[in-house]
């Protein structure tokens, strides 16, 4: 959220023609616009495009689009950016399915199949006898670096992990423990959060000044 506040500030650039141009009116106009693509043609005569962004963490942005997808307010009117000199107005955005879990993953590439079950089971049953807990099983065991964040997967978004791992976590409830097969292993699996809705696309206008 801090990033969008302080790119959302209000300043004037100075064109070729050494005239000022105050940009914070121009986005409040844009903002007013009932077709703000008519008013970037025929008003700020400006070249632009129209992109469809997808979030796939809630956690964890991969950068401005996805930042401004998700925080950006609708109609809002974000820049000019450093560096880039755009404006980028968020016109629409459309809900998706969020869901949080941890995992331990174990690699069949590295452990027989028969072990990594024997093993995932052993986990399990130690979790839940209250020996000991997930995170330092994650710690311990996880072999795809996750244990460093004790498994956390963060908000995922639907649509952006391994099918047969997603729709085991889909089914279940925060709380419950499983072990799922997946094409590269073995992964036991902790619900952290309920399943929500959230803001996963969004169609932002991008203004080239």
């Amino acid at each position: 959220m801090k990033l969008i506040a302080a790119l959302s500030f209000c300043c004037f650039f100075t064109s070729a023609h050494g005239q000022n141009t105050d940009w914070g009116k121009v986005k409040a106009d844009l903002e007013k616009s009932d077709n703000p693509v008519a008013f970037v043609k025929t008003k700020l005569k400006k070249k632009y495009k129209i992109d469809t962004v997808v979030v796939t963490r809630l956690n964890r942005f991969m950068g401005l689009a996805d930042s401004l997808a998700y925080h950006g307010k609708i109609r809002k009117v974000y820049g000019p950016f450093p560096g880039e000199n755009i404006l980028v107005q968020v016109m629409q955005k459309a809900p998706n399915t969020f869901y949080r879990a941890s995992q331990i993953f174990i690699d069949t590439h590295a452990i027989r199949r028969n072990v990594a079950s024997n093993l995932a089971d052993t986990i399990i049953k130690r979790i839940k006898r209250g020996e000991t807990t997930f995170d330092d099983m994650a710690r311990i065991y996880s072999m795809d670096g996750s244990g460093q964040v004790k498994g956390d997967m963060g908000w995922c978004a639907r649509g952006t992990i391994i099918p047969s791992l997603e729709n085991a976590i889909l089914k279940r409830k925060k709380g419950e423990i499983f072990k799922v097969w997946s094409p590269y292993g073995m992964h036991v699996v902790k619900i952290t959060e309920n399943a929500k809705q959230d803001a996963g696309f969004a169609l932002l206008l991008r203004v080239i000044l």
